[in-house]
């Protein structure tokens, strides 16, 4: 077991802030300033160095850090496994995951809902960000597995099929655009367009469709970004631009009438979700299942 000085230090040396620690941990400034300098006085070297008013891992502080993280992860491996052995419903373990929008908002919660009553015993964290964010977070040892769109070259990460889903193109009831049967992908670039981030799946994903069909996404009349499905959607909801947005995201609006799809011809995205790892982790039995338990209830 990780001594609680050495839990204070992984608190403080990830969000590299003493103040933001002590929030967290609900632990004084004072006595996590206390715990950092035992640490200090046993491993006889300095674990943070001031620079202004911030504070950066030491040459020390990220050797420990490092090794820390090693530690809590086979800490947590070894709990569950042990735990699970007497009683499923006993088992314990920390589950840190991380999605892309889509699948954190839309499909995600019912799994994990489900896998909590069955484990009430295991903690889980959930990082809602867009791909490239996920990919990071994963590189980073910051969450356990990753659910994301599509996969990119990175020979440190291991892939596993998660599901599908549909991105359409959806406008406002209230728009001109509501009025028409269908466009062609060439006409789409005569229409104003919101898009939604860069680094986003779903723009990934509809950038590789367009040019499967000719037409690059620098072509599109793009005047609006934004940075996350809820926001594109409401703002959709209130604009005339044409947007594209995963289906399961605005059955809602479909169904009250706020929004209509604006049929393309010959135009389909169909996005295909990965869980990823790190290579070398696919063993971890806590993990292992979790990602059978989210085939089973798909």
């Amino acid at each position: 077991m990780l001594s609680t000085r050495h839990e204070i230090f992984i608190e403080v040396a990830t969000l590299l802030s003493f103040s933001k620690a002590s929030e967290v941990l609900f632990i004084s400034q004072p006595a996590i300033s206390k715990h950092i300098k035992a640490l200090e006085f046993f491993y006889k070297t300095t674990l943070f160095e001031r620079k202004g008013h911030a504070i950066q891992l030491s040459r020390g502080g990220s050797l420990l850090l490092e090794r820390l993280k090693a530690a809590k992860k086979i800490q947590n491996e070894l709990e569950f496994e042990m735990s699970v052995m007497n009683d499923q419903l006993k088992a314990k373990g920390q589950l840190k995951l991380g999605a892309s929008t889509t699948v954190a908002l839309y499909i995600i919660p019912k799994i994990l809902s489900a896998f909590h009553q069955t484990f009430p015993e295991v903690k889980i964290s959930l990082l809602n960000r867009n791909t490239d964010t996920i990919l990071k977070a994963l590189a980073d040892h910051d969450i356990d597995i990753g659910i994301v769109e599509g996969k990119k070259k990175n020979a440190a990460i291991s892939y596993q099929p998660f599901g599908t889903d549909e991105v359409i193109a959806v406008c406002s009831a209230k728009s001109p655009l509501a009025k028409k049967k269908s466009l062609t992908v060439q006409e789409i670039k005569n229409y104003p367009v919101v898009l939604r981030e860069h680094g986003s799946g779903t723009l990934a994903a509809l950038k590789y469709n367009l040019e499967k069909h000719g037409l690059k996404l620098a072509a599109l009349n793009v005047n609006v970004r934004l940075g996350g499905t809820e926001a594109l959607k409401n703002f959709l909801r209130e604009d005339n631009c044409l947007g594209f947005l995963p289906k399961g995201s605005v059955l809602k609006e479909l169904k009250d009438g706020d929004l209509v799809t604006v049929h393309i011809e010959d135009f389909q995205i169909i996005r295909n979700f990965f869980f990823i790892q790190r290579h070398g982790t696919e063993n971890n039995e806590l993990c292992k299942t979790f990602i059978r338990f989210c085939k089973n209830s798909l």
